[in-house]
This record gives C-alpha cells, sequence and structure tokens, in this order.
C-alpha cells in the first residue's frame, strides 16, 4: 500500500520512524456530468482571472484571502516549516480507556507502518504496551495543512490511528430529541428487549452493499440492451397506531426467520375483519349468532366430543334404568298368582 504522509511517533524520548497508510476504500459508484441532450460530457475549466486564460494543475497553488480581498500566497515549503512539533511527528499526549472516546468524534483511519528495520523494535514496543494496558493513545499530528487529533490503537499486529474531530466540533443534540414528555411501559421494554434479543448478533463480514450491487446491474443491463430490473412496489401499510401489536408483531416475525417457534408474549390477537362484521348483522332477544357458534364449535372440537359422549353415557344410563323398572313388576305377579292357587286348594 502507498504511504501518503512518512513522519514519526514521538512516544516520549522514543522516537518510532512510521509511514501512514489508508486503512479504509471507496467502492461507491462515480459518475460523470453529461449534456442530457447529445451525452456529451461536461469539463470544467480552470482559467486564471488576470490572464483569462485556461491553467494546468502544475500552475495552481494555494492562496489564503484576507478580509479586504487580498491573496496571500502560501507555498507547501510554508506549511512543512511550521513551528510546531507536530508537523512531521504524530506526538503522543495521553493513554486513556477506549469508551472514553465519543464515537462522534471518529474520523479517517489510517496504518502506522515501521519506517524501516530500525523501526521495528521500538514499534513493537509500542503495540505490546497498548495491548497490556488496554487502552489508547491519544496523539496529535499535522496533515494536509491543519494539525489534528488522533487515536492509536492496535489492530491484529499492527498499530492503526482514527482522526478525531476537535471537542469543539462536534455539535450538542440540540433541539433534536423529542421536547414532550412520553412514558414507556415496563412492557413495552420487554418487548423491545425480546425484539433485540431475537434478532441477535450479526457478522459484519457478512454485510455488503445492495444498494452499489443494484446500480451494478442497471448500467450492465443499460449497456447491453436490455431492459433495467424494476424495483418491487412498496408494501402499503398505515400508521402504526398501536406499539404493542407492531412490537408483538416484530417479535414474531424475527422468530419465524430464525426457525423458531413464536413465544406466548410474542402473539398477537387478530381482530375481526369489518366486512364480516357488517355482513353478519347481530340478532335480537340474546340469542348468539350461527357464526359465533361455529367458531366456538370449531374452535374446541375436543370439548364438543366429551360433551357427547357424556350425552351418550347418561342415556345409556337412563335406558337401562327404565328397563329395569319395567322388568321388576312381571316378576312379582307370578309370585302373587301362585299364592292365590295354594289357598284355593
Amino acid at each position: 500500500m502507498r504511504s501518503i504522509w512518512n513522519g514519526a511517533i514521538s512516544f516520549g524520548l522514543v522516537s518510532i520512524p512510521i509511514k501512514l497508510v489508508n486503512a479504509t476504500e471507496n467502492h461507491a459508484i462515480s459518475f460523470r456530468q453529461i449534456h442530457t441532450e447529445d451525452g456529451g460530457r461536461i469539463r470544467y475549466r480552470k482559467f486564471c482571472e488576470l490572464e483569462d486564460r485556461e491553467v494546468t494543475g502544475q500552475e495552481i497553488g494555494k492562496g489564503y484571502e484576507d478580509a479586504d480581498g487580498t491573496i496571500i500566497p502560501i507555498t507547501d515549503e510554508d506549511l512543512s516549516s511550521l513551528p510546531i512539533p507536530t508537523a512531521k511527528t504524530i506526538e503522543i499526549v495521553a493513554f486513556v480507556p477506549e469508551d472514553r472516546i465519543d464515537p462522534l468524534q471518529m474520523d479517517a483511519a489510517y496504518y502506522l507502518a515501521a519506517g524501516g528495520a530500525p523501526a521495528a523494535k521500538p514499534y513493537t514496543l509500542l503495540r505490546e504496551a497498548l495491548k497490556r494496558s488496554n487502552k489508547v493513545a491519544i496523539a496529535k499530528y499535522a496533515l494536509r495543512g491543519r494539525e489534528r487529533l488522533g487515536m492509536l490503537r492496535v489492530v491484529g499486529d499492527a498499530i492503526a490511528m482514527h482522526g478525531l474531530l476537535w471537542p469543539d466540533e462536534v455539535r450538542a443534540p440540540e433541539g433534536v430529541a423529542p421536547d414532550t414528555d412520553v412514558t414507556v411501559r415496563d412492557k413495552e421494554l420487554d418487548l423491545a428487549d425480546a425484539l433485540m434479543d431475537t434478532l441477535g448478533e450479526v457478522d459484519l463480514e457478512d454485510l455488503h452493499d445492495e444498494y452499489r450491487e443494484a446500480v451494478e446491474e442497471v448500467i450492465a443491463a443499460k449497456a447491453s440492451g436490455k431492459t433495467p430490473p424494476e424495483a418491487p412496489a412498496p408494501e402499503r401499510g398505515g400508521k402504526v397506531l398501536d406499539l404493542m401489536a407492531a412490537l408483538e408483531n416484530s417479535v414474531r416475525a424475527a422468530r419465524e426467520s430464525r426457525g423458531e417457534e413464536p413465544e406466548e408474549e410474542a402473539r398477537v390477537r387478530s381482530l375481526p375483519q369489518r366486512g364480516t362484521s357488517r355482513s353478519s348483522p347481530k340478532e335480537t332477544g340474546g340469542k348468539k349468532s350461527t357464526s359465533t357458534a361455529k367458531k366456538k364449535t370449531a374452535s374446541s372440537p375436543r370439548k364438543s366430543a366429551s360433551k357427547t359422549s357424556q350425552a351418550e353415557k347418561k342415556a345409556t344410563t337412563k335406558s337401562t334404568a327404565k328397563a329395569t323398572t319395567k322388568k321388576t313388576p312381571a316378576k312379582k305377579s307370578p309370585a302373587k298368582k301362585t299364592t292365590s292357587r295354594k289357598r284355593s286348594a
């Protein structure tokens, strides 16, 4: 990787020659400006106001515009010889826990490469010291015409530096939070926690830029004379009026997508459709509607079966009792007749 800055790390009285290398790269698709009528390229040309002619990049330098409009030329030599220690040095000023750094201050990331064999020993010493202390180094350095703040930390076997914004460059979040009093119930927090647990963690290596891939498909289709793919129609959804129902639906959908059985707390009772309620008017006189009776019968088949079996048992018992009652007098009548015959004899 090509270095963009050469200097040294100042670690107390230890000086470590290093090279600054970009740690990130941009994969975004860049477009050119064209004339929509004929597709011609739109180019910007740089003209000198005094000579009224186009100038090349080698002829362009830097200048500061004073309050009265006067331009003061500033050369690279002027900036490289500034009377500050960070002109060519990353000066470590403190070591702090990593959680002391506000993520809002994070800026561009760089790798610090050891500048030659003599830098290997002090470079490794600083890396191992950062590892054992579980801290990061706060440093000051100058890059691209201004002094900056940086944070040094260990990434694998290398030392990385994150550019940091100065504290006064981070704006306070005034007027961002809701200005109304909102009460969040414990049940809502429990469902939010359940949703967070269900979604779980993700391996950042599995994430990719789907927007860039879609743009590449459009470019490839148009280059081959084909029709670009159309975006799917967005789902029409109304406003979420019930936060609890939305959370429960989210938990249930997340669990189903992971192949898990939805728990009791994630179930949502569905309301009857408006069309059904209008088409079946309520019956008067305290009678239940036929549709309600059918729902109850369909929802509890076991209860219906048990009631039927109990009714059959009762009917069998009653019929047996009646049969027994009828047979009893028939047995007594012959006994009476036999007695009367004996007396007559």
